[in-house]
């Protein structure tokens, strides 16, 4: 088992975007992820994306298929390697692409959190660590939890994604004696 550091927010390697993955179904790639996963555990975290471990890939890991300590609400996510993603908004049953705000955390930007709009449903493509194609249609947590991930692959945190800056702040002050929603 190897817990790699998590970078912090103000390193400029988490400001650069991510390589695309050339080499799939490589000993390096599968322990690439293996230290994603590690990682991700060890911090309780929702996901992770290599670029916040200093790797500089196109890959990004996200749920447990179990309960999450850290978003005991929340819907179960299928643990997921995604490489190469794409994301793709697209609309609800009325035919609108609609965006949903709602609070969320990072293991890079530690004790604070933040209203962040997403997309309310997407599809992601991607590949798999052997490079076989995947692709899901998914909605709700699923869906901010995978946006949040490739974020982190074209160099953005979710405080740059912030509109009201009145909703960001430190978890302890916005959410005094409660469980407050965790970081991804």
């Amino acid at each position: 088992m190897t817990v790699r550091e998590i970078l912090k927010m103000g390193d400029p390697r988490l400001l650069r975007v991510a390589q695309p993955v050339t080499q799939f179904d490589s000993d390096e790639l599968h322990l690439l992820i293996t230290d994603l996963l590690d990682t991700m555990h060890a911090a309780d975290g929702a996901g992770l994306a290599a670029p916040q471990i200093g790797v500089d890939l196109q890959v990004v890991i996200f749920g447990s298929g179990l309960p999450n300590p850290r978003y005991p609400q929340a819907p179960l996510v299928p643990r997921t390697v995604l490489i190469n993603p794409t994301i793709t908004p697209l609309a609800d049953a009325d035919g609108l692409v609609t965006e949903l705000e709602d609070w969320e955390g990072c293991l890079s930007v530690p004790g604070l959190r933040g209203k962040v709009p997403r997309f309310a449903r997407i599809r992601y493509t991607g590949f798999d660590p052997f490079g076989d194609p995947l692709t899901r249609v998914v909605e709700g947590f699923h869906a901010r939890v995978v946006q949040h991930e490739c974020d982190h692959l074209i160099g953005k945190l979710y405080p740059m994604r912030v509109r009201d800056f009145s909703q960001f702040g430190f978890t302890e002050v916005l959410f005094p004696g409660l469980d407050a929603p965790a970081d991804d």
